[in-house]
Parts: C-alpha cells; structure tokens; sequence
C-alpha cells in the first residue's frame, strides 16, 4: 500500500533485483519491503538535516556520513540479528513488535499535528552544532542512537513482508534493504543540506538566470523541508494506522478491519475510480486510526510526565 506514495522506491526494486539475481524473487521482495516502510524513510529524511543546523559547510557532509554509517551500523550489526532469530523462533513476537513500532509511528505523527496546533515552540530541540570535536561527536552520536528506532521499525516493517521467504532469502532482503534504504535516506539528506550552498554559489555568478536560480534554491531549502515533514507526518500515521488495523487482524480481532473493507467494497464499483477511491478509502481509515491511538498515546505519556514532574 505505501508504494503509492513513494514511488521512487521503484529504482530500489530494480537495484535489489540486480543484486540478487541468484536468489528468485529477492529483488522484487526488497522492493516491496522497503516501500512499506516508506512513512519512517520520509521522516528521516525530514529530520536528518537538522543535526548539522549551524554547522560550518565543509563539517556538514562528514557529519551526514558519520550519521550514516551509524545508521547502517544499527541496521546489520544489531537490528537484522535479533530480527531473524525472532522470526525463526517467535514469529508472533515479530507482529506485536510490529504493533509496538505502528503505535510509535502513530504517537510521533499525532504528537507533531497537536504541538503544531498548539503553536508550541520546539526550536529549543533542534540541536545546536557548534564548532569542536566534542560537540560534533556528541551530536553525532545523539543522531544515531534516535536513528536505532527509526531503522528497528524500518526492519521490522521490512521482516514482516518477507517473514513467509527462507532464512536466507530473508536475510539477504533485510541486508539489501538496510544498505539501499540507508544510502538513498542519507544521499538525499546530503542534497539538501548542500541546497543552500549550491544556492550561494549561483547568487555569485554574473548572469541572471543564474543568481534567480541560486535565490531560489537558497529560499526554497525551508520551505523543502517543512514540505517533507508534512508529508513524513501524513505518512506515519498512515503507516502506523495501517500496521496497527492489519496487525489487529492477524492477532485475531477482524472487527476493525472489516469495517474498513466493508467501506472499500462500498466504492469498489465506482466507474472508472473504484480502484482508487478504494485505496483512498483504505489510507484514510488508516491515517484516522493512526491519529485517535497516537493521541491516546500523547494523552498517556503527557500524563505520566505531568505525574512525575509533581513527586518531583
């Protein structure tokens, strides 16, 4: 379902198949795997950016690349492990952590909608890079211990479209989604963050066309960002809600999920649209779940907070 939002994860498809020419189907799997966590790739690439904020511009792609090895680091040293050994021994185990990472998904998009409707001020969280070994390293290593939940969930989302290939099979989808996914995220990142200086540059050159392209570069990098974080927020909660209502059903509760079909064979024999309005049907069912359990789980943890904050 979440290819129809990105379908850029098509070149990933494609690049999987070349990889794994020798396994059937392995290409075409890591594809599909790594389109279904499409809604975490979109907010880490939206959120990436902001820990080389006030950075000098040559330390900013060394910070990315430290960021990224990090990232890939997680994902095949610690996440992929643990993943296939639980889907050997408990593969059940794999749906509730599934679950669990569906209410996160959801918890962070509906956290986002409420503190942006609140007109909270959240400037004091985007870290402050100085210059100095110590600063980076600390920024560094902050980036990718957030980035552990971000690639578990991108794993695991990925593990349950391949749990049903062979162990090897399955192993060699996760690392091929773990190293595509970590360089498309990261090469993307390093495009934007390099937007505003490739911007500079043209702003010096002599010819018109040339300083209105730069300008516009320069003034677009805020608003491409903001555009991503609308569009990672609308994707996690899409994702979250649908892992929750997909998750829900396979556990053995189908009233949730029966609604849903039952409003998709509603519009099903549309004329020409059945196709889509059924899908546009399914992904706000899903957003719309994704939202009321996330705000459940903001209402919770704020909660719990405000508590602790008294016994204080």
């Amino acid at each position: 379902m979440a290819g129809g939002l990105v379908g850029l994860f098509d070149d990933v498809a494609a690049l999987a198949k070349l990889a794994a020419a020798s396994v059937d189907d392995v290409g075409a799997a890591a594809g599909r795997a790594s389109a279904k966590a499409a809604g975490v790739v979109v907010d880490d690439a939206a959120v990436t950016p902001t820990y080389v904020h006030g950075v000098t511009a040559d330390r900013e792609l060394p910070i990315i690349r430290r960021i990224a090895t990090g990232s890939l680091r997680n994902k095949l040293v610690f996440i992929l492990p643990a993943a296939l050994l639980l889907s050997e021994i408990a593969p059940t185990v794999v749906e509730v952590i599934l679950m669990t990472g569906g209410a996160y998904l959801s918890y962070e998009g509906a956290h986002k909608i409420i503190h942006a409707l609140k007109r909270d001020d959240h400037s004091h969280d985007v870290p402050a890079v100085v210059q100095g070994g110590d600063a980076e390293a600390r920024t560094v290593s902050g980036a990718i211990r957030t980035d552990f939940i971000l690639s578990a969930e991108i794993m695991v989302i990925s593990l349950k479209e391949v749990i049903d290939e062979p162990l090897l099979a399955r192993a060699v989808i996760l690392v091929l989604v773990a190293v595509l996914i970590t360089v498309l995220v990261y090469g993307v990142v390093a495009l934007i963050v390099k937007m505003d200086d490739v911007g500079l540059a043209l702003v010096q050159r002599p010819t018109p066309a040339a300083r209105r392209t730069g300008t516009l570069l320069v003034k677009g990098m805020p608003k491409l960002l903001k555009g991503l974080s609308i569009v990672g927020t609308a994707a996690m909660l899409w994702v979250g809600g649908h892992i929750l209502l997909a998750g829900t059903d396979e556990l053995g509760w189908h009233g949730p999920y029966d609604v849903v079909h039952d409003l998709e064979h509603g519009v099903a024999d549309v004329g020409g649209v059945g196709g889509v309005l059924e899908w546009l049907v399914n992904t706000a069912a899903s957003a719309t779940v994704g939202f009321v359990v996330g705000a459940i789980v903001v209402a919770v943890v704020g909660a719990v907070s405000a508590r602790r904050g008294r016994a204080r």
